[in-house]
């Protein structure tokens, strides 16, 4: 499966910035789909996750996360977008979209070694 980010950008603290990732190819065994972001120098960070077969649409956060980003799933066009509300200058990152096939427990669905599947990336920069 490919994946391709777009919709990152500039941002103002407190605005917004909807992102996509379109996969491609055999799409039909991913189990579940999340985004990560990283700053350079710094770990990998798990942002929000959502399984896309059973159970269908449950989704997860990661707690500095939860009120302010919601992810979701069109599967009519095998793309997961994530929409990100009252940015703050430390949401800046690299956002990284990654699936994986295999079943994942949900405590493991924000943990990077957990993906096999990644896009490119797509820069976001909150002033």
């Amino acid at each position: 499966v490919q994946l391709v980010e777009s919709g990152g950008g500039t941002a103002q603290a407190g605005g917004s910035l909807r992102l996509s990732c379109a996969a491609s190819g055999y799409t039909a065994n991913m189990n579940c789909m999340a985004w990560f972001r990283q700053v350079p120098g710094k770990e990998r960070e798990g942002v929000a996750a959502i399984y896309t077969r059973f159970p269908t649409g449950n989704s997860y956060y990661a707690d500095s996360m939860k009120g302010r980003f919601t992810i979701s799933r069109d599967s009519s066009t095998d793309t997961v977008y994530l929409q990100m509300n009252s940015l703050k200058p430390e949401d800046t990152a690299m956002y990284y979209c990654a699936a994986r096939r295999q079943v994942l427990q949900s405590t493991w669905l924000l943990h990077p070694s957990a993906y096999s599947e990644w896009g490119p990336g797509t820069q976001v920069t909150v002033s």
